[in-house]
């Protein structure tokens, strides 16, 4: 389509012996380009000799198209003014935003008109929640992902007619955010949180959060994203804190809160607990050196040291074996296989401790691997989660012997004081002494690593406060098998059984100054001895002090003088906040208006790797507080990695800001935005040559609507997107054929032109409007059914294939000759097709492409006056209302006439013939009735092929000599008139290798189908194939063998 996209592919002159000359001509200035080229080499070699160089010429770049027409915020923008010649993301994104955010098209209330929200059905509402992303810094391309996916559900919901509602916000995000601002604390002023205080150290994390909050919801808007800002949340607004003291209070009433002693995930750096999603597990195969912060030197990990023990009253000993020697500072057991023969006689006895003034009871536990090292194991309960669960059972002293801060403590003799890992070599060095080393070998381990600080995880036991998660999530997983509610894909309910079964207590509190502190007090009673802070009797919660004072009188029966109350300085797990977002977003606990219109929502879109830490939980505390699920639908889409299938990582240079996809950015700057940061200079340099591997030139603009067409595209690939940026560029170059097919149809519209009212046919059009409209039909059904079924790649496919292939490919080349003519009836229907093409494939694509898609709307003329104001709150395309233009059989007939057309393309391209050469071309049918669909589409065929004639025959002898053919298929061949100016013997020899394939695959076949036992393993249906197979390659063959004759006879007759 010459106009309407980029130039074709030249397809093709001839060698004739006409043009030998040319080709001598040709060698002969390719003789003296050479001899130019030498020149320009010595030049430049005497010019470096010389020292003299000459200025280099500026390359020249592409203009950047953008909109200046001054328009105020809100205000709509200018579309009178005329097209630019080519698509500009920077052009066509310009105004749009603004204007539907003050319209209010993305508030429910705008399809509401003057309803009670409250009293709609379910299936009248769509109501889902953002994944709040982190206040932490700006966004990735994973949540670019998400936002593509969710705003493409929730346009298609809108332009549905439902009352849709996406709620956006931002998590505090507690570890992740004190730990940037401490680090930028210490980087700026060289002071910790402790110099400050809690209360200035919130302060300065709040300030920190007002300049830095908004960044994320500008690279939301950036994204496209049909939120409704003005119910946008922060889970540590006012009404969020509301919410989780209130959660916290009811659940600690119900038993289903409580306070207790256990092995947590301890971070020495953060100086807190931190929950299993914040723990990178680091998989070593064998010996490895680890940086640790606080540590100059690399720590050993992934080996297995072994010592022995000295069993009490003998000179035998008992060796046992640890990855962490540290530990056994503070081992209260060995454990032994109660059927292990070695070591029955040792039963009940007791090893030496070498350190410590302590004997070691010898246990015997079934979960002892007999075959396993020695089949002896060391217990060290307190700082291990399989000893902590032993040293439970055998009722075993639970010795710390770790601080908080990572220093060895308690009763571990000389050691104490040391750092761990210092500790490590000095435990070591001191068995060797004692003779007690036996050795230290390789072993496969998975190293715990804290996500925020990389620091070493320890298991260390402390005092927390803990969620009773058995009965909630008895309640989820019945949830699931009941159908209540729906997980897609569902090979994802699987995980949801297993963690929700196997799900142990949720520890959820957090040592940490940022965050929602524990509305929970400890009660000490004058003149009663002080209680442990673990025992959970010794804890009330209450919405402030007074309440909580008057619970202790209550529960102590003493007066309010004798009751001291201690806040927990604790803040509570920001998956807890997180966990009470579907309904907390609408006021809760208060009955406000938006929780009665608005809770449950109809889905939840994230990730399928929070669909514990964040999913079940939300969906636990719905059931716990609400009595209700928060939805009926989860949607898990799969996570993004880079091209080569790495996890995204700063210090790997491949964490993409979706604005650098969106905007473009050189590689210079990749590299500034890697500073600044908390990854140290090591690190910096590696993300930078990653950078550099990666993109070499940069990212190039792509625009908002590429990137989210390929991320909604991308989701076709499973548990992992493997996402290649640059190919997001291809989407770019669709935007603008988009753009180039709409300039040239509002071109062939006219000025002024007004369209049909409805979209009915009115018997007149021709076999191409028909087919076009067919299947326009099958892609606006393609797109219900991949939206119903969240199968977006089919949604998107759909709309590229029509978009592409169809209207631009084939649909706008085919009526160019009724565009450019003069038959003004056949003009008008044309037109009308070709509006109906727009106006619905335009909405069809909006979901995932709004901005071009509305530019492009916002300039085609409309039906009715009343139509909506935008493409947003504008119907989206029924199959109803196309359905009875689906004509398969239509499509059949031109998709064999197209592959006429690609034929003929294709020879013409073999000889190098040039597009715009008119060639005679003959169709030569095997039957009557491909003669007659080839014949109702033979304007068609002479457009597309850009034939001067088409002749359709069933007489292979009407063709005349001194044409070349090829079969189209078995049904059909393609003869084109090329005598005088191809080179035939080049034809001769292509049409021998072409009888050869034919013969090579006739000999396979026929040793198929001659084999002694083909008749009784073959299926019956396989073996007509193959029968049908061999029958139209011997006619194949046979024309073929004609048309070499024929070439010959022409040869003769030169």
């Amino acid at each position: 389509m010459a106009d309407v996209n980029s130039a074709e592919p030249t397809l093709g002159g001839v060698k004739s012996e006409k043009e030998l000359k040319k080709e001598a001509a040709k060698a002969a200035k390719l003789a003296k380009f050479q001899a130019k080229q030498e020149a320009a080499k010595q030049k430049k070699i005497d010019t470096d000799a010389s020292g003299e160089k000459k200025p280099k010429k500026e390359k020249k770049e592409r203009a950047v198209v953008t909109y200046d027409i001054n328009t105020p915020a809100g205000e709509k923008k200018d579309t009178q003014c005329p097209m630019p010649d080519a698509y500009s993301p920077a052009y066509v994104e310009a105004a749009w935003y603004s204007w539907w955010e003050k319209e209010g098209f993305f508030k429910p209330e705008y399809n509401l008109k003057g309803r009670d929200a409250a009293k709609l059905s379910a299936d009248e509402k769509f109501v889902m929640m953002i994944p709040p992303p982190n206040v932490t810094g700006s966004l990735h391309l994973g949540h670019a992902l998400t936002t593509a996916v969710e705003d493409a559900i929730t346009r298609w919901h809108r332009m549905n007619g439902k009352v849709a509602l996406w709620v956006p916000g931002c998590d505090h995000a507690g570890i992740a955010t004190q730990v940037v601002v401490e680090k930028k604390l210490a980087r700026e002023e060289g002071k910790s949180r402790h110099d400050l205080g809690r209360k200035a150290f919130i302060d300065r994390i709040w300030d920190w959060k007002n300049q830095k909050g908004d960044r994320i919801y500008h690279q939301l808007r950036k994204i496209g994203g049909s939120y409704d800002w003005d119910r946008a949340t922060f889970t540590m607004d006012e009404k969020c804190v509301k919410a989780v003291n209130e959660a916290f209070i009811r659940m600690h009433e119900k038993g289903i809160i409580y306070r207790a002693n256990r092995l947590v995930n301890w971070s020495c750096t953060l100086n807190s607990a931190i929950s299993d999603i914040e723990v990178d597990k680091e998989e070593l195969p064998g010996r490895k050196l680890l940086a640790v912060p606080g540590y100059k030197e690399k720590v050993e990990f992934g080996v297995l040291i072994s010592f022995a023990y000295k069993v009490e009253g003998s000179e035998e000993e008992i060796v046992v074996a640890t990855t962490r020697i540290e530990t056994m500072l503070g081992d209260t057991g060995v454990a032994v296989h109660p059927k292990d023969d070695r070591y029955k006689h040792l039963h009940g006895k007791s090893v030496i401790h070498p350190f410590a003034d302590r004997k070691i009871p010898i246990i015997v536990d079934d979960f002892v691997e007999m075959d396993f090292g020695t089949g002896a194991v060391k217990i060290t309960p307190a700082h291990d989660p399989t000893d902590y669960e032993v040293g439970l059972r055998h009722n075993l002293p639970f010795l710390t012997i770790i601080d908080d801060s990572g220093k060895i403590c308690g009763d571990a003799g000389e050691f104490v004081g040391m750092k761990r890992f210092d500790a490590r070599k000095a435990v070591l060095k001191r068995l060797e002494e004692l003779g007690l080393y036996k050795g230290t070998q390789d072993n496969p381990m998975v190293v715990p690593i804290c996500s925020r600080s990389k620091d070493i995880i320890e298991p260390i036991p402390k005092p927390q406060w803990y969620v009773a998660c058995d009965e909630m999530a008895a309640r989820a997983v019945q949830a699931v098998k009941s159908g209540e509610l729906r997980i897609i894909p569902d090979t994802h309910t699987n995980t949801w059984y297993k963690w929700l079964n196997n799900s142990r207590d949720w520890c959820i509190s957090r040592q940490l100054w940022w965050g929602h502190r524990i509305p929970a007090y400890f009660v000490e009673i004058k003149g009663k001895p002080k209680a442990e802070s673990s025992d959970n009797q010794y804890w009330v919660s209450g919405r402030d002090h007074a309440e909580a004072l008057q619970k202790a009188v209550e529960k102590f029966q003493v007066t309010a003088d004798d009751i001291t109350l201690t806040q927990d300085e604790d803040v509570l797990d920001t998956w807890f906040s997180s966990g009470l977002f579907p309904f907390s977003v609408f006021g809760w606990p208060d009955n406000t208006p938006d929780l009665q219109a608005y809770y449950p929502g109809t889905l939840l879109e994230t990730g399928h790797d929070i669909i514990f830490f964040w999913v079940a939980r939300m969906v636990m505390m719905g059931l716990t507080l609400m009595d209700k699920l928060p939805f009926k639908e989860v949607f898990l889409h799969a996570m993004i990695r880079d091209a080569h299938g790495r996890k995204m990582s700063k210090t790997l240079g491949n964490v993409i800001d979706p604005i650098d996809v969106i905007n473009g950015i050189s590689l210079e700057g990749l590299h500034k935005t890697l500073e600044g940061g908390n990854l140290d200079p090591k690190e910096i340099t590696k993300a930078k040559a990653g950078q550099k591997d990666d993109y070499p030139q940069g990212i190039p603009e792509c625009g908002t609507d590429a990137l989210r067409f390929a991320l909604c595209a991308y989701t076709a690939q499973g548990i992992n997107i493997n996402l290649d940026v640059l190919r997001v560029q291809g989407y770019r170059f669709f935007c603008n054929k988009l753009w180039n097919a709409t300039k040239f149809a509002l071109g062939a519209l006219g000025e002024g032109y007004t369209p049909p009212r409805t979209q009915e046919l009115d018997g007149s059009e021709s076999l191409m409007d028909k087919w076009v409209l067919s299947k326009l039909a099958k892609a606006v059904t393609l797109c219900q059914q991949g939206f119903t079924s969240y199968d977006f790649p089919s949604a998107t496919t759909a709309c590229y294939n029509f978009w592409l292939y169809e209207l631009c490919d084939v649909y706008l080349e085919s009526i160019k000759p009724v565009i450019y003519g003069t038959d003004e009836k056949v003009k008008s229907v044309t037109r009308a097709t070709l509006y109906t093409c727009l106006d619905t494939a335009l909405r069809l694509i909006h979901p995932f492409m709004p901005f071009v898609s509305e530019e492009l709307y916002q300039r085609l003329p409309r039906r009715l006056p009343d139509l909506p104001p935008s493409l947003c709150v504008t119907p989206y395309p029924l199959p109803s209302q196309l359905d009875r233009m689906r004509d398969t059989s239509l499509e059949a007939c031109v998709s064999h006439a197209f592959e006429c057309v690609k034929t003929v393309r294709s020879m013409k391209a073999t000889y190098q013939l040039p597009n715009k050469t008119k060639v005679e071309a003959w169709f030569c049918c095997h039957d009557d009735a491909v003669k007659e669909r080839l014949e109702s589409l033979s304007g068609f065929l002479i457009t597309m092929t850009n034939a001067s004639k088409v002749e359709i025959i069933t007489d292979r002898s009407l063709v005349p000599a001194g044409c070349a053919m090829t079969t189209v298929d078995h049904s059909v061949e393609a003869h084109l008139m090329l005598k005088g100016i191809i080179d035939i013997e080049k034809e001769l020899t292509q049409l021998g290798l072409k009888v050869n394939q034919i013969s090579e695959r006739q000999t396979r076949l026929e040793e198929v189908m001659k084999k002694p036992d083909y008749t009784v393993k073959v299926p019956p249906s396989v073996q007509a194939d193959n029968t049908k197979k061999a029958e139209e390659l011997c006619k194949e063959k046979g024309r073929l063998e004609e048309a070499i004759e024929k070439l010959k006879s022409m040869s003769l007759e030169k």
